[in-house]
């Protein structure tokens, strides 16, 4: 039995070169809609994924660029600037405090890493409390400092590989130009897909003596008690003389607002692909109908009525855009991991991770809004089609 929709899938394939392009068009549409979706989701959730493996809710670091600062806090930054350890007692007093973990972030260029040299960059911590700060981290290899003091190093899953190191092995530090010192790797990382992957962990009192930083530390990561109410605490705390004080709210808005331009951006290239689309579905609709004219007044003289014309119209515009988004969704879909590694490398900021998620819904969601476009863009050619005065298609007048 033959069907409007059979009927409705033969006239496409009539003109197989248009109907392609148009679904490419369409298909186009669909992907770009779906990885800004799917990067408006991801990124975020990327970037409270990087916040959350902290550890610890506040930040504490010398007065600087606020910029900086939360650079230093999830990437790690340059231009440190040092603090006295001091400070720490100061921070301490306040109930609201749970816990600190003071950190010493030292970068050196590094001559011993391959033909032209490197930079290297190491974070000292306290072993006593880093620990429990980053209780989500697990070890491939080894454990955590087994002397405060000593000669021994941590490293994350990336720069383990990147050094080619394993538990047991030796390091080689150079805290200054003509001085090493080998240290003891001590413990290997799993992967996380955070910023802890490429570090490289230092007990705080051994990174101090290796770059006579005695005393000097560069934040102080401070987890708050539940209850607290953090924003009257970083009040208190901006009383305190020569620092700076980084929430991860602050943190968060400082990262958004950088990306804030790049992502009106892509919402108006969105916005521009599915009107090419819209446009060329009603130039693809409207040429059928009009080169098929005197069938379709043929047809209503046979007892066709115009919603069953108009039905027959629409139901070619949904096969266009259902087929355009499905394309369109699955290339998104495919390409994630390639739209990933490109908005890395414009942006200026990004989390660790994957900041480009699409799954089921954003799929069904995404391809639902373009049938629906097309729905629309389908209407004119129905009505047109649907008005067609039987004697005057036959004989051939167009109106």
């Amino acid at each position: 039995m033959i069907t409007i929709r059979t009927i409705a899938y033969k006239n496409l394939l009539r003109k197989k070169t248009r109907t392609i392009l148009t679904v490419v068009g369409i298909a186009l549409s669909a992907w770009v809609l779906s990885s800004l979706f799917g990067f408006n989701r991801g990124y975020e959730s990327a970037l409270n994924k990087d916040i959350d493996n902290m550890g610890f809710q506040i930040m504490v670091t010398a007065k600087g660029c606020p910029y900086e600062a939360a650079t230093l806090m999830l990437k790690g930054g340059t231009g440190l600037r040092y603090m006295n350890e001091d400070i720490m007692k100061d921070v301490l007093k306040h109930q609201e405090v749970k816990q600190i973990t003071p950190m010493l972030m030292q970068a050196v260029f590094d001559p011993n890493k391959g033909e032209s040299g490197g930079m290297s960059a190491y974070l000292g911590v306290d072993p006593t409390t880093i620990a429990s700060m980053k209780g989500f981290l697990e070890f491939k290899q080894g454990a955590w400092f087994t002397n405060p003091e000593g000669l021994e190093v941590v490293m994350g899953y990336e720069a383990a590989e990147l050094e080619q190191r394993e538990a047991g092995d030796l390091l080689l530090v150079t805290p200054q130009p003509g001085k090493s010192v080998e240290l003891k790797v001590v413990g290997i990382l799993k992967r996380t897909g955070t910023q802890d992957d490429g570090t490289i962990f230092i007990p705080l009192k051994t990174l101090q003596r290796l770059f006579n930083n005695t005393g000097k530390i560069t934040s102080i990561g401070v987890k708050v008690q539940k209850e607290a109410d953090i924003a009257a605490f970083e009040e208190k705390l901006y009383q305190l003389p020569d620092v700076q004080v980084v929430s991860l709210v602050q943190v968060k808005r400082t990262i958004i607002s950088l990306v804030a331009t790049a992502r009106v951006m892509v919402l108006s290239i969105a916005v521009i692909a599915i009107l090419i689309a819209m446009i060329g579905v009603i130039n693809t609709i409207l040429m059928s109908v009009y080169e098929r004219y005197q069938e379709i007044g043929i047809i209503k003289s046979m007892g066709a009525m115009p919603g069953d014309v108009f039905r027959l119209v629409w139901i070619e515009t949904m096969i266009l855009c259902l087929v355009g988004g499905v394309i369109g969704n699955a290339a998104a879909v495919a390409l994630a991991q390639a739209t990933d590694v490109l908005i890395k490398r414009l942006l200026p900021y990004t989390p660790t991770g994957s900041i480009v998620q699409i799954d089921a819904t954003l799929f069904a969601v995404t391809t639902a809004i373009i049938v629906g476009v097309g729905i629309l863009s389908g209407l004119y050619p129905a009505w047109k089609a649907s008005r067609v005065r039987p004697l005057e298609a036959i004989r051939g007048e167009v109106s």
